[in-house]
């Protein structure tokens, strides 16, 4: 039986800080330079982001504006996950998972509270649990898929059992299907919350800024800010000149071309995090010419991913689809590498000289990777035509309908694999050894052995050329020297405030 506290979840964590700085909540911490004054338990954080959400509604509504806002600082599950994307507990104090892999006991904390006043009870965490196992339309249905029953023995525990072992499934309680609702609560989640997090909705300026405030009630430490103000800035230059301005301590996704205007500044020190993100160059595997393995692997064989990444600014190669923040990830480098004449001669076996593609492409994307593609496609003979289309368009001809040749976005979900394991998913990628392997690794209830069968269909994946992982997306944030505890790695889907605090100036 694996038993999981929150004494251990900070022992794992002071552990982990041999390698890299660690935080509160079992966080990893950045680098930061000393702070100018104390902390100022009455100061608000200003933070520059770039996608607003269109509502908050996060049991309905996807997309990472949602969570990267309001898991663990407004909403709150039974268990959280680290920067280094592990599980800890959260809500629950600890948990068990039998050796069968069929049971999950969790003990809740006291003294939980919602935003309403109302105390948190195990009949709210069944009441939430089981909407998300019974209505389809809210987040998380299909990983539920496997949930027996969800049952309360008494109030402070909850008891999970599934009809199979699954390897995602505690992981999937760390995104909206484990977050715990107030019973029969009827506020409109679109635009208000009732959630048991260190903040509150205090604010939102549609289409400028969503604000928080520190919520006085709160059952655990109390954050280290009075308020959060996160400001919308969608253009980056834009973005940069706030900051420079005094606009904001915070800057997220700052673009790699304009980071040394914030670092010669010296009122910013910048750090690099990693993420799962995944900028995926999409091949409709299912449509000619892109359903000839020939054709994918040539177009893979013709992209310089190093020069890529050099000209993006930030990230690193990655050459399959499991990034390194995720169980499975192995180098896979000795698949594919730069070999333009090769790429002629798969083209010209294909009989496909003279190949024309249209890359789909939301305009928020910018340029540069579209450019990058054009000029090592047209040194093989392909001509790359880009079609440059607002969000909406894409989650409509791409996503829904599958109505595309190539398409660029970023796959920023933590553990997504199972996308090609899914041969109604937009790649349009169908093989059943993958799927197979993909059912295993979710079965096998040790960590490591599901790793492995994971790593092992990854690669069955990229020898397929079922699309190319152009590179491992880095985020880049410029922080204040007044700001301490701001998160690092994997913030462009998670950024948890509750310890970030904000210092007076001397």
């Amino acid at each position: 039986m694996f038993r999981r506290t929150r004494r251990l979840a900070l022992i794992s964590a002071i552990a982990a800080s041999a390698i890299v700085l660690t935080a509160c909540a079992g966080a990893a911490e950045p680098e930061t330079t000393e702070p100018a004054g104390e902390p100022d338990p009455d100061a608000t954080l200003q933070v520059g982001l770039v996608l607003e959400p269109t509502n908050l509604d996060i049991r309905r509504t996807s997309g990472a504006a949602l969570e990267q806002i309001l898991i663990d600082n407004i909403y709150e599950g039974l268990v959280s996950r680290t920067q280094e994307n592990e599980t800890v507990p959260r809500l629950a104090s600890d948990y068990e998972v039998s050796e069968d892999g069929l049971t999950y006991s969790f003990t809740l904390n006291e003294g939980i509270t919602f935003h309403s006043g109302t105390a948190l009870t195990s009949a709210d965490v069944v009441a939430s649990y089981e909407a998300v196992r019974t209505d389809a339309t809210l987040q998380g249905n299909a990983e539920f898929a496997s949930v027996a029953s969800i049952t309360a023995p008494d109030p402070a525990t909850v008891q999970i059992a599934l009809t199979e072992p699954n390897q995602n499934f505690l992981f999937s309680l760390t995104g909206p299907a484990g977050l715990v609702f107030q019973t029969g609560d009827a506020t409109d989640l679109k635009t208000a919350e009732n959630g048991t997090g260190p903040f509150t909705l205090k604010r939102w300026s549609k289409g400028s800024a969503i604000t928080f405030a520190r919520n006085e009630a709160y059952w655990g430490e109390p954050a280290g800010v009075a308020e959060v103000e996160f400001q919308y800035i969608p253009d980056f230059t834009a973005g940069v000149n706030t900051a420079l301005d005094g606009g904001v301590q915070v800057l997220t996704a700052v673009d790699p071309n304009l980071a040394p205007q914030l670092e010669e500044s010296g009122d910013f020190s910048l750090t690099t995090g990693r993420t799962t993100d995944k900028a995926t160059l999409a091949f409709n595997n299912a449509k000619a010419p892109l359903d000839d393995v020939r054709v994918r692997e040539a177009l893979r064989l013709a992209i310089d991913h190093e020069a890529l990444v050099e000209a993006v600014g930030a990230g690193s190669t990655l050459y399959g689809p499991i990034p390194e923040l995720d169980p499975g990830y192995e180098d896979l480098s000795d698949v594919v590498s730069y070999d333009p004449e090769k790429a002629k001669e798969l083209l010209a076996e294909a009989g496909q000289e003279e190949l024309e593609l249209t890359l789909t492409i939301p305009s928020f994307y910018g340029t540069t990777v579209p450019k990058v593609l054009i000029s090592d496609f047209q040194k093989v003979g392909v001509t790359l035509d880009v079609d440059s289309v607002e969000f909406p368009t894409w989650l409509e001809d791409v996503y829904t309908n599958h109505d595309y040749d190539l398409s660029f976005v970023l796959h920023v979900e933590p553990r997504d694999f199972g996308n090609f394991a899914n041969p109604e998913y937009y790649f349009g990628y169908d093989n059943a050894e993958v799927q197979s392997l993909y059912t295993e690794a979710l079965a096998e209830v040790d960590p490591d052995k599901s790793a492995d069968l994971l790593a092992e269909a990854a690669r069955i994946v990229s020898e397929d050329h079922a699309a190319d992982w152009l590179y491992n997306g880095a985020t880049i944030t410029a922080v204040s020297p007044l700001v301490t505890g701001f998160p690092e790695d994997s913030i462009n889907s998670r950024i948890n405030l509750a310890g970030v605090t904000v210092a007076t100036e001397q």
